[in-house]
């Protein structure tokens, strides 16, 4: 079996598409065409159903895929061992980050590591907790880093640090705090299902006796930037990242409420996936995150 035949075949059942699969690897379609075929023809068993311009993979494309992807993964590893081998870390990291994590940790993190190791091109790929979990799992990512610990057997969750949720409203906003009692009546903008921070949230009230469900909930925003704006328009209040607002509080712009169980304290959870090998350069990261290599408080 052919690792040329296995690249061209990975990148159909990715793109499920022969004609982008081509583009992808500059190849022409009927090459593309033919070089599945011939592996079709080599394994006696039928890869793709080709059903018009659809190609979906069989049962037995779905099962190739994943020992074609570990053969890929060997394939990279072996180059950047090699490369580290003559002292030159180089090469690429996927890393994957919830939204608090994504937007106002990691940023500042590759910076610090591409100084240690100037060769590597890290790509950052913001979703929520979920969503990360899942591209570890699929190889899509290598690393994560997310606002919960997952629950997936598959994968391995190591403590972080910590961070803090408070409550915040506009300026303007007349009370200072906020009791269990009126929780329920205020209007209040939550982060979208599947947010890290927002299970917290649910959490801690679960715990001070506030059903989430009853909460008067006026809007759901997908990312923290939209909730912040929400709340400065004076829509309602609502529980953030201390990361997140912490330049919003020393600017005035938002102001922190007092509240029965608030700060919340959680922790920022290290994601891998627990059969797949490690990249050289993706162990150098996880070493990079070790306590004490890099400057991490919030």
């Amino acid at each position: 079996m052919s690792l040329p035949f296995l690249d061209i075949f990975c990148k159909v059942y990715e793109l499920k598409s022969f004609s982008k699969a081509a583009d992808a690897l500059y190849l022409t379609q009927p090459t593309v065409s033919a070089h599945i075929k011939t592996l079709e023809d080599t394994l006696s068993i039928k890869l793709f159903d080709r059903l018009g311009r659809q190609v979906t993979p069989t049962k037995a494309g779905e099962l190739l895929y994943g020992y074609a992807r570990n053969v890929e993964d060997l394939k990279r590893e072996a180059k950047e061992a090699m490369e580290n081998f003559s002292g030159k870390l180089k090469g690429n990291l996927n890393i994957g980050g919830s939204t608090i994590p994504g937007e106002y940790l990691l940023p500042d993190i590759i910076a610090q590591f591409r100084k240690a190791c100037p060769q590597v091109v890290t790509a950052l790929h913001i979703a929520d907790t979920g969503k990360v979990a899942e591209m570890v799992i699929n190889g899509e990512v290598e690393v994560g880093i997310v606002g919960a610990k997952t629950e997936d057997s598959r994968l391995d969750n190591t403590r972080f640090i910590d961070d803090e949720l408070i409550f915040v409203a506009s300026p303007s906003y007349a009370d200072e705090s906020l009791s269990v009692g009126v929780l329920e009546n205020v209007p209040l903008i939550a982060r979208e299902r599947g947010s890290g921070s927002w299970a917290s949230v649910e959490k801690a009230l679960a715990q001070l006796g506030v059903n989430s469900h009853n909460l008067n909930i006026v809007a759901e925003m997908g990312s923290t930037e939209a909730v912040k704006r929400g709340v400065k328009a004076g829509m309602g209040i609502s529980v953030l990242s201390t990361m997140a607002v912490k330049d919003d509080l020393l600017a005035g712009s938002l102001k922190t409420l007092k509240a029965d169980g608030f700060p919340i304290k959680r922790t920022l959870y290290i994601i891998t996936h627990r059969m797949r090998a490690k990249s050289p350069i993706c162990r150098a990261f996880l070493d990079f995150l070790s306590p004490g290599s890099i400057n991490n408080n919030p």
